[in-house]
C-alpha cells in the first residue's frame, strides 16, 4: 500500500495522546491508594490533560487531509453498525470530550464524591471521568486498529497482533511523554512513568517483532497462474494495462525498493525500541527533562517510520495485475 502521511500522523498522534491520558489516570489511581504522592490538580492533571487533548486534536486535524470531501466528514459516522471507521469517528470526539472534562474538573477542583469504597476511600468525579476516559481510550485503540485488522485480503494486517501493537505502541509513547512531562512539572513521578514506559516499550518490541516474523512467513494465496487459470510455470507480464498512471497504480503500491523497506524497518526498530529504553533508564535516577524529551522525540520519529512501514508492508492482491509497476 502507499501510505498517506496524514494517516500516519493521525494514528501516531492519537496513540501518544491516548497513552498520555492513560498515564495520568494511572498515576491518580495509584495515588488514591497512597502508592504515589498526590499531585496538584492544576499544574499536573489539568496541564497534562491539555497536552493530551492537543495531541488528539492535532491527530483529528491531520485526518482531514486525506479526505476527498472534508465538508462531508460528518457522514463517516453513518455506518457505525458495520464500519470500524464510523465507530472511530464516534469514539474519538467522545474520548476528547471526556479528556476535556477530566482536565476541567481538575482545574476547578470539582470533586464531588460519587461513591465511597469499604476502606473509606472516596471516589470523586475526576476518578469517574478518568475511568470512563480509560474505557474509551482502549475502545479507540480497538476501533483504529480494527479498521486495518478487519480486512482479510490484506493478510499482513489481518491479525490480532495489529490491535495489540496499536495499544502497546500508543501506550509506550504516551508513558514516555509522561516521563518528560513529570520531570518538567517537578512532580517526582519520573521514575514511575519511566519504569512503565520501559515495560510497555519492551512489550511492544515483542509484539511488533512477532508481527514482523509472521508477515515474513506469509506466502501469497494467489499467483498469476491461479488468477488467469493457466498452469504454465513461467508467465511474464510486460504491461500494466494502461499507458499512464491510475488510481490503482498510485494508491496500492508505495513504489520503493526492497533496500529502502529494509532500511525503514531497521530504522524504526532502533528508534522506537532500542534507543528510548537506555534514555529512559538514564532519566530514572532524578528529574532529567532533556533526556526524557529526547527519548520521546526519537521514539515518536521512529513511530512515524514504523507506521509508514506498517502501511507499506501490506501487499494488496490487485498488485498481481499491476506487478509491472509493483
Amino acid at each position: 500500500m502507499n501510505p498517506a502521511f496524514s494517516v500516519i500522523l493521525l494514528t501516531t498522534l492519537l496513540g501518544a495522546g491516548q497513552g498520555l491520558f492513560l498515564a495520568l489516570f494511572t498515576a491518580q489511581s495509584y495515588a488514591l491508594f497512597d502508592l504515589l504522592p498526590q499531585q496538584d490538580s492544576r499544574s499536573f492533571y489539568a496541564s497534562g490533560s491539555l497536552t493530551a487533548l492537543a495531541l488528539l486534536a492535532a491527530g483529528l486535524g491531520a485526518s482531514f487531509f486525506h479526505l476527498g470531501r472534508p465538508e462531508r466528514a460528518w457522514r463517516s459516522a453513518a455506518q457505525w453498525r458495520t464500519s470500524w471507521l464510523s465507530r472511530e469517528t464516534i469514539v474519538l470526539p467522545a474520548f476528547m470530550a471526556l479528556v476535556f472534562l477530566y482536565g476541567v474538573a481538575h482545574w476547578f477542583g470539582w470533586k464531588p464524591v460519587a461513591a465511597t469504597l469499604p476502606a473509606g476511600i472516596a471516589i470523586d468525579a475526576t476518578l469517574v471521568l478518568g475511568l470512563l476516559g480509560t474505557v474509551l481510550a482502549f475502545l479507540l485503540f480497538l476501533c483504529t486498529a480494527m479498521i486495518y485488522a478487519c480486512l482479510p485480503f490484506l493478510r499482513e494486517w489481518h491479525s490480532p497482533l495489529t490491535v495489540l501493537n496499536y495499544i502497546l505502541l500508543g501506550g509506550s509513547s504516551g508513558f514516555t511523554l509522561a516521563t518528560a512531562f513529570a520531570a518538567l512539572a517537578g512532580s517526582g513521578l519520573s521514575r514511575f512513568f519511566a519504569t512503565w514506559a520501559i515495560i510497555l516499550t519492551a512489550a511492544a518490541f515483542v509484539s511488533r517483532g512477532a508481527s514482523l516474523l509472521r508477515n515474513a512467513r506469509l506466502k501469497p494465496r494467489s499467483t498469476l497462474q491461479t488468477a488467469i487459470g493457466i498452469k504454465h510455470p513461467r508467465i511474464v507480464q510486460t504491461s500494466h494495462g494502461s499507458t499512464g498512471g491510475t488510481f490503482n497504480t498510485r494508491e496500492f503500491f508505495h513504489g520503493r525498493t526492497r533496500l529502502f523497506l529494509r532500511s525503514i524497518k531497521w530504522l524504526f526498530l532502533v528508534a522506537v525500541f532500542a534507543a528510548p529504553i537506555p534514555l529512559l533508564a538514564a532519566a530514572m535516577p532524578g528529574p532529567a527533562p532533556a533526556i526524557a524529551l529526547l527519548a520521546f522525540a526519537i521514539q515518536y520519529a521512529g513511530l512515524l517510520a514504523e507506521r509508514w512501514y506498517f502501511f507499506a508492508e501490506a501487499n494488496h492482491p490487485q498488485n498481481l495485475y499491476y506487478q509491472a509497476i509493483a
